[in-house]
């Protein structure tokens, strides 16, 4: 971590106190998070008072199976791998919550007075659906990168001018980038003769787990033959 950075690291501790918790980095990359009760005016400060004038993108993550291996072994058979995890589709009601750190909005910001980059991490708590404070008052560049994340994780974002889907069709279903999204989705589109017109149906496609490729030994690559000379 350069001294800049643990400098500034020093001066968000001592005005924010407890309401910024830092994350540890290990290349020396400042990332803070912050309650999302407090984003907006945490936001703000660092605008104004920090100089972070520049918000370079606003991400959504889902940390559903966050940390999880999905393949437990590292060779495989004659056969290859015999199989994937099976997973069983989560599907809320909406009575129901999520767990308290499942999703989370970050936000890259960039300081150009003072050539320095931030991180800041909200999650989104328990809420169903998710849900996380506009931004669009403090950086006005917010406002296509929250419908961003929307669209593509389900977060709304309270007091967004025009929050509406950015990257899929008006009458897509579900958000593409939570980990309990079905790959082959739940609709498919196609032109109905009858009807004159493209029209939307349950997906024909049977969901299936994807394979990776066998792990063969190359025996190029053998010990006793490596180093045996050439003739």
């Amino acid at each position: 971590m350069s001294d800049r950075n643990e400098t500034l690291a020093a001066r968000l501790g001592e005005r924010f106190n407890e309401r910024l918790v830092r994350v540890e980095s290990h290349v020396g990359e400042l990332t803070f998070e912050v309650d999302k009760a407090d984003l907006v005016e945490v936001a703000l400060a660092l605008r104004t008072d920090f100089g972070f004038d520049m918000l370079m993108d606003v991400c959504g993550v889902d940390y559903l199976v966050y940390g999880q291996d999905e393949w437990t072994t590292s060779s495989a058979t004659e056969t290859g791998f015999s199989r994937g995890v099976e997973r069983e589709p989560v599907i809320l009601d909406e009575s129901d919550t999520f767990p308290p750190r499942r999703f989370a909005v970050v936000y890259h910001l960039l300081s150009i007075v003072n050539n320095q980059r931030l991180r800041l991490r909200t999650f989104t708590g328990t809420d169903n659906p998710p849900v996380v404070k506009s931004v669009v008052d403090v950086w006005n560049g917010a406002n296509w990168f929250e419908r961003e994340v929307f669209d593509l994780f389900g977060i709304l974002f309270e007091g967004h001018p025009d929050l509406r889907r950015i990257l899929t069709d008006y009458g897509f279903i579900g958000h593409p980038f939570r980990k309990d999204f079905p790959l082959s989705g739940n609709v498919e589109v196609k032109y109905d003769a009858e009807k004159g017109r493209v029209a939307y149906q349950p997906v024909s496609i049977e969901p299936r787990t994807l394979v990776p490729r066998v792990i063969r030994d190359d025996n190029r690559y053998s010990a006793d033959l490596k180093d045996r000379p050439n003739g």
